[in-house]
């Protein structure tokens, strides 16, 4: 197998157990929580994201790796983890932008995790900092989809009683 084989298996076998936790596990946890409780839980994870910043770490990836895609990962996974920082501060201090924050960092943070994916052709030059997208985007990305999940459906309950 080539590296880019044993990536997208990798990345793919982190999708289904993570999937299955989110599914078997996790959700019917925060099945019985306020929204608010939820979404500080499914949120922590985002947090942190500051961990990209490896990619501009000389010696932790490859001397080979594309400036432009070191760049946008670290400081979009940067400003994701910032957002997500302070969407948990709005969750714990329960200010009313809490909810529009928890979206405003989950775009943010699908539109850095969709660039850097779009970028497969990268994946030779992670060396050390191969457990991010291998491990952690994959959390991530169930993550933002569970989020997106419980807005969609308080956004639909505030339309039905609008």
């Amino acid at each position: 197998m080539n590296a880019f084989d044993i990536f997208g298996l990798q990345f793919v076998l982190s999708i289904a157990v993570f999937s299955l936790l989110a599914i078997r596990l996790v959700r019917p946890w925060l099945n019985g929580m306020p929204i608010s409780d939820a979404l500080f839980w499914l949120t922590l994870p985002h947090a942190f994201r500051h961990i990209g910043m490896v990619f501009l770490v000389p010696g932790v990836v490859a001397p080979t790796m594309p400036g432009s895609f070191a760049l946008a990962a670290a400081y979009g996974d940067l400003a994701a983890g910032i957002l997500a920082l302070v969407t948990l501060v709005a969750i714990h201090l329960r200010w009313r932008a809490m909810i529009a924050l928890t979206w405003l960092y989950t775009i943010v943070g699908l539109v850095d995790l969709a660039n850097a994916l779009g970028q497969v052709g990268v994946v030779p030059h992670f060396q050390s900092a191969w457990y991010i997208p291998s491990f952690l985007v994959p959390l991530l990305l169930v993550t933002h989809f569970m989020v997106l999940a419980r807005l969609a459906v308080r956004f639909r309950k505030s339309l039905k009683a609008a």
